[in-house]
């Protein structure tokens, strides 16, 4: 999952992080937060991590798919063209009223494994972010000790780990249910001389979650697993009101 704690020093970053270094009162001891001003950064991804903690909401404004690969993440679509974000206007803010996902959220931030060899995560942030400078902002450190700003950072950060445990959780039941399958969803639209087709994401097979073992469906339903799938299935007829969000700003380019 592109959330997954990575060491700072690995080249491949997760998606928005353009570097990553550790906090520290020693390193930092001016350092502040400045506000944001706007979320450019989300401008070039059509498809942001979430977690199952966020379905019940996520599925109100986006389809939920899965990724590809051998460790598929939950991704909610903000687009369906490769490096464009619907929900981001002209003037780089979300669009009003509309969910913004906590990936998003806790960017420059996150927790990361300061070595492979370590268990423990440490809070870093994005250094080429530029929303942490020196004299600048809300203060982070109060001498050695960390301020009320960052303590929040860090709760938030903390709670999105949880988070991401447990959809690795979810994600490894679907795995040994066998319940992933290649999706494909084709949209006919009039006036399209052809219809629009997507591929390049995972489902869950609608068919094999109702034909499980009485057993494995109790399983799943006292665990809330159960109503995650679903809260997916029922997203993805909001893929047809994206396409009809592209196909409007696609017309007002030409």
């Amino acid at each position: 999952m592109a959330s997954t704690p990575a060491s700072p020093t690995e080249q491949s970053l997760p998606l928005f992080y353009g570097g990553l270094v550790p906090l520290s009162s020693q390193l930092h001891p001016t350092h502040g937060l400045k506000p944001r001003s706007d979320l450019a950064f989300s401008r070039k991804t059509h498809a942001i991590p979430v977690t199952v903690d966020e379905f019940a909401i996520v599925q109100r404004f986006y389809p939920i798919v899965f990724g590809l690969g051998d460790n598929p993440a939950p991704l909610a679509l903000v687009g369906l063209q490769e490096g464009s974000n619907l929900y981001l206007g002209a003037d780089d803010q979300w669009e009003a009223g509309q969910y913004i996902p906590a990936f998003v959220r806790r960017y420059p931030f996150m927790l990361a494994r300061l070595s492979p060899q370590s268990d423990d995560l440490s809070l870093c942030f994005d250094d080429t972010a530029g929303q942490i400078a020196a004299g600048e902002g809300e203060p982070l450190f109060n001498g050695a000790e960390p301020t009320d700003t960052t303590k929040s950072v860090l709760a938030f950060c903390e709670q999105f780990e949880q988070a991401v445990m447990r959809t690795r959780a979810f994600m490894d039941e679907l795995a040994k249910l066998d319940l992933l399958m290649d999706g494909e969803v084709t949209i006919q639209r009039e006036g399209l001389a052809e219809p629009a087709v997507y591929r390049g994401f995972r489902m869950i097979a609608e068919d094999r979650l109702q034909n499980l073992r009485g057993d494995q469906a109790r399983k799943l339903v006292q665990s809330g697993m159960l109503g995650l799938g679903y809260a997916h299935l029922f997203s993805l007829s909001l893929i047809s009101g994206l396409f009809e969000k592209q196909f409007a700003a696609s017309t007002a380019d030409a």
